[in-house]
């Protein structure tokens, strides 16, 4: 039985079958023609349930299996080294050429653990671009999302603060709180993700899930379960995005556009990626140069910011 029917039988009691138990009858041979296989598939299949798998099936047997068969064998005097081509377009991320490059060497030079643990690399990582690409073109697809896509200036933002959230407490002198409380979800059976929709329309039958919303109580202390996910959003009189995570213990003061989207400089990336997504600032003004000073006075007013923070 090919590995590929694995991923394409419409028969459950082969489909669901175990790769690590399938794959330890192979010898090292059978496992790289497999392996070549797939590679084969997978850029040529126009599902992408299908696509998704075999390379995870392929990051599995180079990563897990291939070596185990390596180390049975006598080893080369002069094993395949990693190209530093392959590593460039891996870190690169242009992952089809680094996979072109380490299959050109695993050809010329023999299979070994480097090029095997190269490939494994790349491979799940396209993997997971793969979903990222399929969740970038399905978000900008839907007619609602597509002003957030297309706006590449601060006159063009629609959003506006409410007027509720706006007005000062005479008495205090400071702007409302807007608070949003929600459980924190559970996945029981999660599968991989494969309650995404995309992979859900090319394999319904997969796209099982089951999880639940939990509210949280410190025994003896609460006197009932509550949201623990807690967001809360204000006015402030600098025009910054504060951001606070109040589990991490981080917050950053955010000036410009660019620091929006950089979301490896601090541990806040999660909440810039929410502030992206809820059109605060839209992806499609990120690199257009523009001052985040002037988008937020569109959204809350000339000389304003906000604050959100998370706990």
């Amino acid at each position: 039985m090919a590995l590929l029917d694995l991923i394409t039988s419409p028969d459950p009691t082969v489909r669901d079958q175990s790769l690590d138990a399938a794959c330890g009858k192979l010898t090292l041979a059978e496992l790289l023609a497999e392996a070549d296989a797939l590679d084969a598939f997978r850029r040529s299949s126009g599902n992408l349930y299908h696509r998704v798998r075999a390379l995870l099936f392929l990051y599995s047997i180079h990563r897990f299996h291939l070596p185990l068969r390596l180390a049975d064998t006598e080893s080369s005097e002069n094993p395949a080294a990693i190209p530093f081509k392959g590593y460039e377009n891996l870190l690169g991320r242009r992952f089809e050429e680094a996979i072109d490059v380490f299959l050109k060497t695993q050809r010329t030079e023999s299979p070994s653990d480097g090029i095997s643990s190269a490939l494994a690399a790349v491979y799940q990582r396209l993997a997971f671009q793969t979903l990222a690409d399929q969740v970038r073109r399905s978000v900008r697809s839907v007619s609602g999302n597509q002003w957030m896509f297309r706006m590449g200036h601060p006159a063009d933002q629609p959003l506006r603060i409410r007027p509720e959230i706006s007005r000062r407490d005479p008495a205090t002198g400071t702007y409302p709180i807007l608070r949003e409380r929600t459980p924190v979800r559970m996945d029981l059976t999660h599968c991989g993700w494969s309650d995404i929709f995309f992979l859900g329309m090319d394999y319904p039958e997969g796209a099982k899930v089951l999880n639940i919303s939990i509210d949280l109580a410190v025994h003896g202390r609460d006197q009932a379960p509550a949201p623990p996910v807690e967001a809360s959003l204000r006015i402030i009189e600098e025009p910054i995005l504060r951001l606070t995570s109040v589990d991490l213990a981080c917050s950053a003061e955010i000036s410009s556009l660019n620091e929006v989207f950089d979301f490896a400089k601090d541990h806040l990336g999660l909440l810039k990626a929410a502030v992206i997504a809820s059109g605060i600032v839209p992806p499609g003004i990120e690199g257009s140069g523009q001052s985040l000073a002037d988008l937020l006075a569109n959204v809350v007013c000339p000389g304003k910011g906000l604050e959100l923070v998370y706990c």
